[in-house]
C-alpha cells in the first residue's frame, strides 16, 4: 500500500514531522546438544554479521528514497553486531569528514542478540531494527523488505509520528498521512502467513502490531538434528517447548505450565 500524503497539506517551511518504524524481530530453534546450540550461534552470527547487515541497510535506504552520509559497523564478541547509518532526504549533500550529528536529518540502525536457554534446548536470535526519518520520507515503505530479509518466525513492530508540521496558515499537522495500522502496508502474502493483533493508539499517532507465523513444521525449528531421527516422544516434548516459546516472546509475558 502506498504511503500517500494528505492531498490538501501545503507546508509552510520545512516537514518537521519525526516517523519512526521499529522492529523486534525474531528466529526461534531446538538444537539438541549443546555443540548444536553453539553451531547454530555461530550460524547466525556469520549469516547476520555486520556486513550483510550494512548490506539490508543500504537497500531500505534506497528504498525510502534517502542518502547515506554515514555508515558504522561492528561485529561483537562473543556474538551479535550492530550497524548505524546516517541517511538524509536531500540527494545532494556534502558529506564532512567526521560526521557527528545532524538535527534535520535521519537514521537506520540494527542490533542483533543470538542467545540460548540453559536447559531446554532453545535457541532465539533477536534483531531490533529502527527506522527513523524526518521529512516527507516514511519508513513504511520498507516494512514488508525488512520482514522478508529477517526470515521472521515473530516480528512485533511499532510505527510512530512525532512532533508537528505547519499549514501556509500556520495549523499544526501532526501527522501528514492517513494510517489506521501498520497491517495496511504489508502485502498480502504475509498477510496470509502471519496471525496478527494490533494495539493502537490513534490520539497519539502510535501504530503497534504483533506477527507471528500461523503454521508450525517442527523440520523448520531443527538446527542439527532431522525430525525422522526422533521418537514420537521426543517429537511431542520438543514441539510443546517451541511453541510455549513463541508464545511468550509474542504475548511478551512467561507461561506457567499447565
Amino acid at each position: 500500500m502506498e504511503i500517500k500524503p494528505l492531498k490538501e497539506l501545503k507546508l509552510y517551511g520545512f516537514n518537521n514531522l519525526t516517523k519512526t518504524l521499529s522492529f523486534n524481530m525474531y528466529d526461534i530453534c531446538y538444537a539438541k546438544s549443546p555443540e548444536h546450540r553453539q553451531a547454530y550461534i555461530d550460524y547466525i552470527d556469520e549469516e547476520y554479521n555486520s556486513d550483510r547487515l550494512a548490506r539490508i541497510l543500504s537497500d531500505v535506504a534506497n528504498i525510502i528514497g534517502a542518502n547515506i552520509l554515514n555508515v558504522a559497523k561492528q561485529d561483537y564478541n562473543p556474538q551479535g553486531a550492530s550497524v548505524t547509518m546516517l541517511v538524509s532526504e536531500e540527494q545532494d549533500v556534502a558529506i564532512p569528514a567526521n560526521v557527528v550529528a545532524h538535527l534535520d536529518k535521519s537514521h537506520i540502525t540494527v542490533h542483533t542478540y543470538p542467545e540460548s536457554h540453559p536447559n531446554k534446548g532453545i535457541s532465539t536470535f533477536r534483531a531490533d531494527i529502527d527506522v527513523s526519518t524526518c521529512g516527507k520520507i516514511s519508513p513504511l515503505a520498507a516494512l514488508n523488505y525488512l520482514v522478508t530479509s529477517f526470515y521472521s518466525d515473530i516480528a512485533i513492530i511499532d510505527y510512530r509520528v512525532r512532533g508537528f508540521t505547519r499549514d501556509l496558515d500556520g495549523k499544526k499537522f501532526f501527522i501528514d498521512h492517513k494510517i489506521s495500522s501498520i497491517q495496511n502496508y504489508l502485502d498480502k502474502e504475509k498477510k496470509e502467513l502471519y496471525q496478527m493483533i494490533d494495539v493502537n493508539v490513534y490520539q497519539e499517532n502510535i501504530f503497534h502490531t504483533k506477527m507471528i507465523l500461523k503454521d508450525f513444521d517442527l523440520d523448520n525449528y531443527l538446527f542439527g538434528t532431522a525430525k525422522k531421527e526422533l521418537l514420537p516422544s521426543e517429537k511431542k516434548k520438543i514441539k510443546q517447548r517451541l511453541t510455549k516459546e513463541m508464545a511468550e516472546i509474542f504475548h511478551g509475558k512467561n507461561i506457567p505450565r499447565a
